[in-house]
C-alpha cells in the first residue's frame, strides 16, 4: 500500500519547521517539498525536512493527498491558480498566513469543488522566534483552523490531527473572527513595534539611547521573520481590523499621557496594577492553558483520527484519481 503523500509549498523557516516536526514524528507517509528558490529546496532536503524536493510545482502537488501552502499571503493566490486543474479529488489543502478572509475567498474563486480548503494559521509560543527551522517550533502553541463551509468533516479530523501531531493545540473558528482577533493580539504590536525603532531611532539622542536600551526595549521592537512587502500585505488585507485597534490603543495611550503630563499618581499606579495583573494572569493562563472552558472549539476532538489511522496503517481514504484530473468544476 502506497503511503500517503503531503506536499510542502514553500520551505522557508514555517514550510520547513513542518516537515521537520512531521518527520520527528515517525509517521509512515511520503513528505514533497518545492520552493521556488532551489537553494532553499536543497537546504530543507539536507535538514531532513522532507523526503524529497520536486523543482516544478505540479510535479509537487500532483497526486497529493494533502497540500500545505507555507507561503507569504502575497504568494497564496498565485499558486491556487496554477494548481487547480490538477489537485487530486479529496484533497486537503491548508495554508499558514496570518489573514484569513483573502485566502479563503481566492479558495471559493479558484479550486474545484471536489478539493477540501481549510485555512490555518500557527500561533507561535511563547519563547519561540521563528527566526530559524525547528522542529518543535510549534510545540505547545495554539495553531488556528478556519474551515471553508464545503470542507468535508474528514478534511477537519486530519488537519486537527497534524496539528496536534506536531505539538500544537487547535483552534477552530471563522475567517472573519479570526482576522478580528488577530489584528490586536498580532498586527497591533507588530505596528507599535514599527513606530517604536521609528520614534526611537529616528531621534538625534538615539546614538547614546542605543547604549541603554534593554530588554524592555528589545520585547517591544520585536519584529518576527518576514520582509517589509510581507508587513504591508498583512496591513492592507486587515486594515479595518488594524485601525480599528490602533485607535482603541490611542485612546488608552493618550489617556496614559493625561495621567503623566498631570503627575495623577492614583490613576497612573491603578493603570499600571491592572496592567500588571492582566499580564500576569495571561502568562499564567498560556502557560497552563486553561483557556475558557466553555470554549469547546480550543480542544474539539477529531471525530476518525484521519491522520492517526494513515499513520498506524492503511494509509488516507482513496480517492478517485480520474475524477480529480478531469479538471477544476470552479464554484
Amino acid at each position: 500500500m502506497t503511503k500517503p503523500k503531503i506536499a510542502i509549498i514553500g520551505l522557508g523557516v514555517v514550510g520547513t519547521s513542518l516537515g521537520l516536526a512531521l518527520r520527528k514524528a515517525n509517521a509512515d507517509y511520503e513528505l514533497i517539498g518545492h520552493d521556488r528558490d532551489p537553494g532553499i529546496s536543497r537546504g530543507a532536503g539536507k535538514a531532513g525536512a522532507v523526503h524529497k524536493t520536486e523543482w516544478n510545482l505540479i510535479a509537487a502537488i500532483e497526486d497529493a493527498d494533502a497540500i500545505i501552502l507555507a507561503l507569504p499571503l502575497q504568494a497564496i493566490r498565485d499558486t491556487l491558480q496554477p494548481i487547480a486543474p490538477y489537485l487530486k479529488t479529496g484533497v486537503v489543502i491548508t495554508d499558514t498566513a496570518n489573514v484569513k478572509v483573502p485566502v479563503m475567498a481566492w479558495a471559493k474563486e479558484l479550486l474545484p469543488e471536489h478539493v477540501n480548503f481549510v485555512g490555518g494559521n500557527p500561533i507561535l509560543p511563547m519563547g519561540k522566534t521563528g527566526l530559524e527551522p525547528d522542529a518543535d517550533l510549534f510545540n505547545g502553541g495554539v495553531y488556528c483552523l478556519t474551515p471553508s463551509p464545503t470542507a468535508a468533516p474528514i478534511a477537519l479530523d486530519f488537519m486537527t490531527d497534524l496539528v496536534r501531531l506536531i505539538g500544537a493545540q487547535p483552534f477552530f473558528l471563522d475567517a472573519a473572527e479570526h482576522d478580528g482577533l488577530i489584528a490586536g493580539g498580532e498586527h497591533l504590536p507588530m505596528v507599535i513595534a514599527a513606530a517604536l525603532l521609528r520614534a526611537t531611532q529616528g531621534a538625534v539622542s538615539w546614538r547614546e539611547m542605543r547604549k541603554v536600551a534593554g530588554a524592555a526595549y528589545e520585547s517591544g521592537a520585536y519584529l518576527g521573520p518576514g520582509d517589509s512587502a510581507a508587513y504591508r500585505y498583512a496591513c492592507q488585507a486587515n486594515s479595518a481590523n488594524i485601525v480599528r485597534w490602533i485607535d482603541e490603543f490611542m485612546r488608552v495611550l493618550a489617556e496614559l499621557r493625561r495621567q503623566i503630563e498631570e503627575g495623577d499618581a492614583d490613576s497612573l499606579d491603578e493603570s499600571f496594577r491592572q496592567a500588571l495583573e492582566m499580564r500576569r494572569s495571561w502568562m499564567q493562563e498560556r502557560a497552563a492553558k486553561e483557556w475558557d472552558r466553555a470554549e469547546q472549539r480550543l480542544a474539539e476532538p477529531p471525530r476518525t483520527s484521519f491522520l492517526r489511522q494513515a499513520i498506524l496503517g492503511g494509509g488516507l481514504p482513496p480517492s478517485r484519481k480520474d475524477e480529480g484530473k478531469k479538471g477544476p468544476t470552479t464554484r
